[in-house]
């Protein structure tokens, strides 16, 4: 009779864990197509809706600007709500902001976008933290599959979105596919919504008092979440353009981004889960600080005959540092809790950098007439990331 209801016991443990794995996946795969699939169709809808050029790049910019401000506040409400309920929710937000922004008019194409930013934001922060609550021996391998997931899915999604456009639905069409991926993650979901736990996220008295700003290892995360996100918006948002300036073609140069974006799937699957087992992390440090000052040193040289060696060290530079900034939050903290106060702080601060840099880099652009400058920014950036990741990639806890 035991053994019967011990079998029974981890047949249902096994399913819940299946459960948990498919949502996480399918939840990971709605936090990036919303985004990846503006860029290849931005003619497509300057052209039909008669926007000019600068509205149409801040397209890119309002869902960044949007992390930054609602990540302080994504812990306190799942403190209040629950994880489970408080993600489900960002969810249905995430399906009416693309919905809305699909309809084909300027005002909703906008109001749209900034839904989706805000919803968005709540699972870049919340995930982390999430792994660290349900299954905190196992949050590297976890990570690592969630990461993989949003990744491999951004890909994907910015190689279909143009064909799309192209096709008889137009850009509302492109747009508006993603939806489907929401749509079956709720489905998911359920499941997870019946063991919902909101006293698990709340925080004792010390927690309470815990002032991140005041904590110079919590300063170290977040500019190392910010400046490793610096590179990624930046690179993603002018790669193409220094590559033309350099003499390849325009359609090889988008090429080159997609090498890079799919060099960082191995990346972030394999460092958290390396991560997980380190006491401390400065390896994966000097692994990712070595990768970038090899890849921005071929950009700035201009040696385009090697140019795809140069995509493939900045994708294992860019997925190797991501995936770290993902396991710090947890790694750093002590609970779920703190690990969602501490993710959100540095996400903030790292998408306000993020937001920063493709403007930053495109005016002095504009004032030099040149990529040179912003091609030695690059590497001066990767100095100051080798500092706040050094300082962060120490074991110990806020």
């Amino acid at each position: 009779m035991d053994m019967n209801s011990s079998h029974q016991t981890n047949k249902k443990i096994t399913r819940q864990t299946w459960l948990f794995v498919i949502a996480i996946f399918l939840i990971a795969t709605t936090l990036r197509t919303p985004l990846t699939v503006v860029g290849p169709v931005i003619p497509f809808i300057r052209d039909d809706l008669g926007i000019s050029n600068g509205l149409a790049g801040f397209l890119t910019t309002i869902p960044l600007l949007a992390f930054a401000i609602i990540s302080p506040f994504a812990a306190p409400i799942a403190r209040k709500f629950g994880m489970e309920h408080t993600l489900f929710y960002s969810v249905i937000l995430l399906a009416a902001g693309i919905i809305l922004r699909s309809i084909g008019f300027t005002s909703l194409l906008i109001g749209g976008t900034a839904l989706i930013g805000i919803a968005i934001a709540f699972g870049n922060v919340l995930i982390p933290s999430y792994f660290k609550l349900k299954f905190p021996l196992h949050i590297g391998l976890l990570m690592g599959i969630y990461t993989v997931s949003m990744n491999a899915s951004a890909g994907l999604a910015a190689g279909i979105s143009h064909p799309i456009a192209a096709a008889s639905t137009g850009w509302q069409g492109a747009l508006s596919f993603s939806v489907i991926l929401c749509v079956t993650t709720m489905i998911a979901w359920f499941p997870l919504l019946r063991s919902n736990k909101v006293e698990a996220m709340t925080p004792s008295a010390n927690q309470q008092r815990t002032k991140l700003s005041r904590s110079g290892l919590a300063w170290a995360v977040a500019l190392t979440m910010g400046l490793q996100s610096f590179f990624f918006y930046s690179l993603a948002t002018w790669l193409p353009e220094i590559f033309v300036s350099q003499g390849i073609a325009p359609e090889n140069a988008g090429w080159m981004v997609t090498i890079m974006q799919f060099a960082q799937i191995p990346m972030t699957f394999i460092m958290p889960i390396i991560a997980s087992k380190l006491s401390s992390q400065r390896p994966i440090t000097i692994f990712f600080i070595i990768c970038y000052f090899i890849g921005f040193t071929g950009l700035l040289l201009e040696w385009t005959s090697l140019a795809i060696v140069w995509m493939i060290f900045l994708g294992f530079a860019g997925g190797a540092s991501f995936g770290l900034c993902m396991m710090l939050f947890t790694l750093r903290t002590n609970t779920a809790y703190e690990a969602a106060q501490l993710s959100g702080f540095a996400q903030s601060i790292g998408y306000l950098l993020a937001a920063i840099g493709p403007t930053a880099l495109g005016y002095i652009h504009d004032i030099t007439d040149s990529w040179y400058v912003p091609n030695m920014i690059f590497i001066a950036v990767t100095v100051l990331l080798f500092i706040t990741s050094m300082i962060s990639s120490q074991n110990r806890t806020i």
